[in-house]
């Protein structure tokens, strides 16, 4: 998926309006797959040109050099074919891509910086677009007054949005929800610097 100049700057106006009345600090990144995990595809691509040569010298009489030689281009062409992004999550049972983009969501928390902020009440909007998944993750200092539960509905809007290639409404969406918890437990008292880019990181 391709996101616009004026998709960054839709999801960074959202993120500075919602931060306008609140404390707390709001970061987004747009992954386009978790992980670049390879093992599983190239594995069964193994299996699949080991076991090619006892069939055909079960079903057929061809060479050994012709055979060998399939067996070098069947690895090879499946190997790319299952290393393919949308090919590669569906080769993963759901519970194992969802628990791959929840750690990769995990390192974006720390390598943005979230956790380094001084009040700790920074929240990452994190969407990965190959595994279909979404997720709202609050520092310490957010999820002391605020469940997990309070987020889902702007976890719902992003899957939502993202089911129907609407992805950036769906942050936009999800930003004004969760600046709106954000205002309700810390309100805006002062002015503030922004301790946190007002972007959506692309990765």
């Amino acid at each position: 998926m391709s996101i616009l100049a004026e998709d960054l700057d839709r999801i960074s106006h959202a993120v500075r309006a919602a931060e306008d009345k609140t404390s707390g600090e709001i970061v987004c990144v747009l992954a386009q797959s978790s992980t670049g995990y390879t093992a599983l595809p190239v594995a069964m691509a193994a299996v699949a040109a080991l076991a090619l040569p006892w069939l055909l010298v079960a079903l057929t009489s061809m060479t050994v050099y012709r055979i060998l030689s399939l067996q070098v281009a069947t690895f090879v062409v499946l190997s790319i074919l299952f290393c393919l992004p949308r090919v590669r999550v569906a080769l993963l049972p759901r519970r194992a891509r969802r628990r791959l983009a929840y750690r990769f969501a995990m390192e974006q928390f720390t390598t943005r910086g979230i956790a380094q902020k001084k009040d700790r009440c920074g929240i990452l909007i994190f969407v990965s677009l190959a595994e279909r998944y979404a997720r709202i993750i609050a520092d310490d200092g957010i999820s002391a007054h605020v469940p997990q539960s309070a987020w889902q509905a702007a976890v719902d809007a992003l899957v939502e949005h993202a089911r129907h290639d609407r992805v950036v409404d769906g942050f936009v969406a999800a930003i004004g929800m969760c600046g709106n918890e954000l205002a309700r437990h810390f309100p805006r008292t002062e002015p503030k610097g922004e301790e946190l880019p007002n972007r959506v990181y692309l990765v």
